[in-house]
């Protein structure tokens, strides 16, 4: 693709510059921090009031549009102010599952809810006992009249405790190869049976949640795509989730984050940055991701010009998450090189307190990043049979 801005592309960020500038202002940054998933909400509703919500939706769903090259200035302006994305199970994930296997009354019904960010989703993949073999599941759905009965668990389930739906991946039959018999379905939270259980994580921080069903009745009408062919519905989803999961646009304000704080001389004019180690090593990650985000835009290309993001996905998971895990590494050596970053009484003068907690945060949670999404071992072995042909 050609990344060369054309004059309707620089007319096209200054929009989106002033955009962000005027509606990203103190007050939604302060909200995002004290309200959580409630702030989000508010932010991305003030997305879909200006018609930006889902850059990657059909326009005949409410989507933008945009070129590739449009979509890729979005992500850069949004990511170097420290925006976060729009929160992917609704947007991102279930939205394209619904529009590619569902009916057009789950269509009518479903999509303008998540376009309004009206309804709040959360994924019910991993089981406990399971690990990463998906495959495995064992949550169970019998079919009772125009419903199906839900019985079993879900892991992992980040945000279920602000969810209004869960899109599930049940079993309806154990007859065939553990890939066959699996149903993809859509379950409102409210339903009675359902159960929240907190996990506090390793940021100490309250994202994830093993959900528990007892019973749950769900209407038929809810699955998505055909009874016992899940597992091609996922695949389809995981590969949409793959593709955000990189993050490029995060990694490169990660790198200018750390440049200009391994840049603060401190005993006497020492800097980070003058170590040779350091910079080593930053030019090896500024070399993977320029790589990293060429591949990137090479799919949203082929996304832009009607496509489907396939195996090359679990080339951005991978690459994507090591390069995210590798940035944030630095930032805790940064946090460690300046004495006293992680301490409320650190001088302002040098990083603040601030940076180091940031650092903190972003370190215990990315150590996940190589594991949600499918792991990057699974992905590893996805890129072998079917992009290299390897059996």
């Amino acid at each position: 693709m050609d990344i060369a801005l054309s004059a309707e592309d620089h007319t096209f960020r200054d929009e989106v510059r002033n955009f962000l500038d005027t509606e990203f202002d103190a007050e939604m940054q302060a909200h995002l921090k004290s309200r959580g998933s409630k702030g989000m909400v508010e932010w991305q509703q003030k997305l879909y009031a200006k018609g930006w919500v889902a850059p990657n939706w059909p326009v005949e769903h409410g989507g933008t549009g945009w070129t590739a090259t449009q979509k890729y200035i979005w992500e850069s302006e949004r990511s170097l102010r420290g925006i976060p994305d729009v929160v992917p199970f609704g947007l991102v994930m279930v939205a394209n599952v619904i529009m590619a296997f569902g009916t057009d009354e789950q269509k009518e019904f479903f999509l303008p809810r998540i376009l309004k960010s009206e309804d709040w989703w959360c994924q019910g993949y991993s089981e406990p006992g399971s690990g990463s073999d998906l495959a495995s599941l064992k949550t169970k759905a019998e079919r009772d009249g125009d419903d199906y009965i839900i019985n079993g668990a879900k892991i992992w389930t980040t945000y279920a405790q602000h969810a209004d739906w869960i899109f599930c991946l049940v079993r309806t039959d154990n007859s065939g190869k553990k890939q066959e018999g699996i149903t993809f379905i859509l379950v409102d939270m409210k339903s009675e049976g359902i159960k929240v259980n907190p996990i506090i994580g390793i940021d100490n921080e309250h994202n994830l949640n093993e959900v528990e069903f007892n019973n749950v009745r769900v209407p038929a009408k809810n699955v998505v795509g055909e009874v016992g062919k899940g597992w091609t519905v996922a695949k389809a989803l995981l590969a949409h989730e793959r593709t955000g999961i990189a993050g490029v646009a995060d990694i490169k304000r990660n790198m200018r984050l750390i440049k200009e704080a391994a840049a603060s001389e401190v005993n006497g004019g020492q800097r980070l940055m003058d170590d040779p180690g350091f910079q080593q090593r930053m030019a090896d990650i500024e070399v993977e991701l320029m790589a990293l985000e060429f591949t990137e835009l090479r799919t949203l290309a082929t996304m832009a010009a009607g496509g489907f993001p396939g195996p090359e996905s679990s080339l951005l998971k991978i690459k994507g998450t090591e390069l995210q895990q590798a940035t944030q590494e630095l930032r805790m050596e940064i946090a460690a090189y300046y004495q006293g970053v992680l301490s409320t009484d650190m001088d302002p003068e040098v990083l603040g307190h601030e940076f180091g907690s940031d650092a903190r945060r972003a370190f215990m949670y990315g150590r996940a990043a190589t594991i949600y999404g499918g792991s990057n071992e699974v992905q590893k072995n996805i890129i072998s049979k079917y992009v290299l042909g390897l059996e």
